[in-house]
C-alpha cells in the first residue's frame, strides 16, 4: 500500500509511461482505441481508458478523455487511495469489487513523483508472476513507514 512520503514534484503523464516501463516484463500494447495498456505476461496493470459513460465530468457530463486505470493488490489499498481527500484518485460502479483505481491525467500533478512509482510498483506486482514478484521483492524490499518498529 502507497506511504505518504514528503511532497515533492507533482507526476505526469510521461511519469506514468516511464515508470511502468521500468517495471520487469513489462510490455506495452495499444488498446482497442489506440490506448496505451502496459501489461506484465498479458495482464495489464496500468492501461489508459477511452472515454467512457462511467466517468463524466459531474457538472457537464461530459466523458473523461484523460483516465489511467491502475491495479491494486488488495482491496483495502483501493479504499485507501480512494478515500485519501490529499489525492486525486477515484472509482465508478463499473470498478466495484475490482482492485483497481483511477486517476485523471490532469489532476497526476497531485501525486508525488515517489507515491506514483508506488502505486505503479503496487499495480505491476498485484499482475505479475508470484516468482517474478518475489525476485522484485527481493531486489527493492519496502521501506518502513515513519514511526515503524526498526
Amino acid at each position: 500500500m502507497p506511504r505518504r512520503a514528503a511532497r515533492g514534484r507533482g507526476s505526469t503523464v510521461a511519469d506514468v509511461h516511464e515508470l511502468a516501463a521500468a517495471m520487469p516484463g513489462a510490455e506495452l500494447a495499444e488498446g482497442s482505441k489506440e490506448n496505451p495498456i502496459y501489461a506484465v505476461r498479458g495482464k495489464s496493470f496500468v492501461f489508459f481508458r477511452n472515454p467512457r459513460p462511467d466517468a463524466v465530468d459531474p457538472v457537464t457530463g461530459e466523458r473523461y478523455t484523460d483516465v489511467i486505470c491502475m491495479w491494486t493488490e488488495t482491496l483495502e489499498d483501493k479504499q485507501a487511495l480512494v478515500e485519501d481527500p490529499s489525492n486525486p484518485f477515484f472509482t465508478t460502479p463499473h470498478f466495484d469489487g475490482y482492485r483497481a483505481v483511477l486517476v485523471r491525467a490532469s489532476r497526476l500533478g497531485e501525486v508525488d513523483r515517489d507515491e506514483l512509482a508506488e502505486v505503479i510498483a503496487d499495480a505491476w506486482l498485484a499482475r505479475a508472476p508470484k516468482r517474478m514478484a518475489a525476485a522484485w521483492l527481493a531486489e527493492h524490499p519496502p521501506v518502513p513507514e515513519s514511526g515503524a518498529a526498526r
